[in-house]
């Protein structure tokens, strides 16, 4: 039986850059349900160009390594790459974006314009998830965001970066914070008290550019659902954006996606 080749970057929870001849739907399924390798939460890979090539990456010999296995079930995987994976990325060969539920439900995602219109004098959340993996408080918005943490010299940056903002009104959070000392925050991996400290301290430095809220940032702990705009790919000199869908189209189009975001 004749399989189509398929080239994948894995952005989260590992990055790699993997060859299979499985469709995006059970590629996923099989990295969550099916492979012997224990794993327990988000999956969010890119679908590559197969004829994306850097001389990085050996992937012609990766692509020979996609036979089907005796009994002509397909080759599940073949890594091709574990390191420096988003750093030899062209954007221009990344066709498809996938989320996946810890249940293996998988949504699209198809680039666009970010077309987005922002305001200043907000601090903003972002989650850097590859190659960095941190959440941040930012006064820029997102594009500015990718172009200064992907700026030659930045000491706590890289050359390319895969994050996302996330929806976070943190003047509201303040307030309700003084209000009920006991709130949980917005995250189960951070104390509240350890977000609101670190809001006001972005607020008493407005020169300040951006502010660390945590040392990793667990994607399987933030739902999707607080996910704002979409993810986005980012160099110095160049982006490429993948939008969220509405939660309304997302309920309506892709109802098991929904139910477990």
């Amino acid at each position: 039986m004749t399989y189509e080749n398929h080239l994948y970057q894995i952005l989260y929870p590992n990055q790699a850059l993997v060859a299979s001849q499985l469709a995006p739907e059970a590629f996923a399924r099989h990295y969550l349900i099916g492979s012997i390798r224990h794993y327990s939460g988000k999956l969010v890979f890119a679908d590559i160009d197969i004829n994306f090539r850097d001389a990085y990456f050996n992937i012609e010999g990766g692509l020979k390594s996609l036979v089907p296995h005796e009994d002509g079930t397909p080759k599940h995987t073949k890594f091709i790459c574990s390191y420096r994976v988003m750093e030899h990325m062209d954007f221009d060969a990344i066709k498809s974006l996938y989320i996946s539920t810890s249940e293996a439900h998988v949504l699209e995602l198809k680039p666009q314009e970010y077309d987005k219109v922002h305001q200043p004098g907000f601090l903003r959340t972002f989650a850097e998830i590859a190659p960095l993996s941190m959440l941040v408080i930012s006064p820029y918005d997102m594009p500015e965001f990718g172009k200064f943490i992907t700026q030659p010299g930045q000491t706590k940056g890289c050359p390319k970066l895969f994050y996302s903002q996330i929806d976070l009104n943190v003047d509201e959070f303040v307030a309700n914070f003084e209000k009920n000392p006991f709130m949980q925050a917005p995250f189960p991996f951070l104390h509240p008290s350890k977000l609101r400290d670190a809001i006001l301290q972005m607020k008493i430095k407005p020169e300040k550019q951006s502010k660390g809220l945590a040392l990793f940032c667990p994607l399987d702990q933030i739902s999707f659902k607080m996910i704002r705009h979409g993810f986005m790919f980012a160099s110095k000199d160049k982006y490429k954006f993948f939008p969220m869908p509405s939660l309304h189209d997302i309920e309506t189009n892709h109802f098991r996606f929904w139910q477990d975001m």
